[in-house]
This record gives C-alpha cells, structure tokens and sequence, in this order.
C-alpha cells in the first residue's frame, strides 16, 4: 500500500514542475503589482499633457504665483487661445499644415496602394527589380546633400510640394500593404478577371474594401508624419509665411524666438514685439498635438489587424 501513494505521488509532482509559468494562476501581490506599475505608466503620460493644457488656459498672474507651469487651475481663461487665432503667424501655420496634412496623405496613400498592389502581383511587369529597388532603402538612405540638390535641382525650393514629394512613399508602409495585399484569396481575384474585369476595377472594387484596416491604419502613419514633420521645412522653406505649425512651435515655442510680425494682428505683435508667454507657447503645444489625439481612438482598434496580420501573412 505504501509503494502504491508513493508511485502515485511521483509523477504528480513531475507534473507539477513540467508546468509553464504562463499558467499558474496569478498571485494577488502580482495582481496588484500590475495594477500599481499600470497606474504608473497612465499618470506618467497624462500628467505632462495635464500640465500643458492647464498651462495653457491660465492667466499671466497664475503662472506667476505658480513660478512656472501650472498643475492646479485656479484662474481660466482662453486669452492665449484668442491671440493665436486672431490672424497671425500661428493661424496662418495651421491652415499650412492642415493643407500639406491633408493633401500629402492623400497623395501619398494613393501611391503607396496602387505600389502595394502591383508589387503584391507576382506576375506584375518588373516585378523583383522593383521590389529588390524599394527594399534595398531599407539599407542605404540617400544623404542629405544629395537630397537637398536633387529637391533644389527639380525648383521645389520655398515651395509647399518640398514638404510632400521628398517624403511622399514610405518603404514600411509600402511592404507592409503590400504583405496584406498578398494575403487576400487569390481565386476572389481569378474571377474578378474571369468576368472581365481590369486590375483598377479589381482594386478599388475587391481589394480595397477587404483591407479597410490597413488603409485606416497607414492613413493615419502618413498623416501624423506630414503632421509633425518640420525638418523638410526647415530645409527648403526660407519664407516664414509658408511655415507649418511645427516650424513654428520649434521656433516659438522650445526656442523662445521673436518671431517677425508678418500681419497687422494682434498674434504678429506679440510674436513680432516681444517674447511668447508661456501661456501662449503651451496653447501651441496643445494645438499641435490636439489632431492626433482625435484621430487616434476612431483608428486604434485597426492596428492589430491592420499591421501586425499584414506582417505576419509577409
């Protein structure tokens, strides 16, 4: 009889160690220790923008009693709001932006899909030379020298096409569409064909409406690129009435510059007279960052299916 528990209890307890640690049940100090570091990470990002915008809508007087930014509001007001939208170089900022977003991601997104696709047709014309050609970039990046002559040698300097052409095609976007693309049924395709239809009718018609996802999902890539890129306008862009708004934040608002007045308003004195309050400067961060804070939660929930199910079907 004792032989019988001890031969029982021996592999029970081999199953016992063979077991993986993903499945034990969780303890209730690692519960809680989640809960805590997930605590963490949320007041670690919310905080800033907390203080930023509460920054923002305070007056001069409570900046000043506060020493600097704001954590607790005590008096409201949009003064800094209305001053940036009184016609000044801000305003004039924004709708550049909004333009150059809202154009380039369109252009973009429609090169970048009709590429995807074609490069996604393995009988396509130049099929591996072109793919061999835009995945080889993955390695060599053109300098920036020969960038800036080639944009100078086209005429595109202090023009709005410098800030969208040089930057136009993504080559992560582009394979990862094109691996999503590669993973739709091929026989939806084969009968498009059977019943005579063209590869713009079969993309538009079939393959576009099944990769909603990925669409959504490198639209948003695109745009918050255009968005927050400043680098191509501090370049090319030599007249400060074609800036964008992150050329004016990085001047405005991390550098404390006087901005020169370029319109008789109330926004182009301040800038132009005296150094931006710092009200004001965080009034531009919140306006900066405002777009891609609305945009995100409506594209969020395609990320997984649009990125990761495209890169792994690659």
């Amino acid at each position: 009889m004792p032989d019988t528990v001890a031969a029982t209890a021996i592999p029970t307890r081999r199953r016992k160690s063979r077991r993986p640690v993903w499945e034990e049940p969780p303890t209730r100090i690692g519960q809680m220790s989640k809960g805590v570091i997930l605590t963490l990470i949320v007041l670690a990002v919310v905080f800033p923008l907390w203080v930023v915008v509460i920054t923002s809508l305070s007056t001069q007087e409570a900046i000043n009693r506060a020493g600097g930014l704001v954590v607790i509001p005590t008096d409201v007001s949009l003064q800094a709001y209305r001053e940036i939208f009184s016609g000044g170089v801000v305003t004039r900022a924004v709708m550049v932006s909004l333009g150059v977003t809202a154009i380039g991601t369109a252009f973009s997104l429609t090169v970048t899909v009709m590429a995807a696709y074609g490069l996604s047709r393995p009988g396509s014309l130049l099929h591996r030379p072109l793919l061999f050609t835009v995945l080889l970039t993955f390695l060599f990046v053109p300098g920036l020298i020969p960038t800036y002559l080639l944009v100078s040698s086209l005429g595109l300097i202090d023009s709005y096409a410098a800030l969208i052409l040089p930057t136009a095609v993504s080559a992560f976007n582009l394979v990862v569409m094109r691996s999503f693309f590669m993973g739709i049924p091929s026989e939806l395709i084969d009968s498009a064909r059977i019943d005579g239809a063209g590869e713009f009718r079969i993309l538009t018609r079939i393959v576009l409406p099944l990769s909603k996802a990925v669409t959504a999902v490198v639209g948003m890539f695109y745009a918050v690129g255009y968005w927050n890129a400043f680098f191509n306008a501090l370049l090319y862009l030599h007249d400060n009435r074609k800036w964008p708004l992150q050329m004016v934040l990085r001047t405005y608002v991390l550098d404390a510059q006087h901005m020169p007045g370029v319109g008789a308003s109330a926004d182009a004195d301040i800038v132009g007279g005296a150094v931006p309050t710092l009200a004001i400067r965080m009034a531009v961060v919140v306006i900066a960052i405002l777009p891609v804070l609305a945009i995100y939660p409506f594209v969020q929930r395609h990320f997984t299916k649009g990125v990761i199910i495209g890169a792994i079907k690659g």
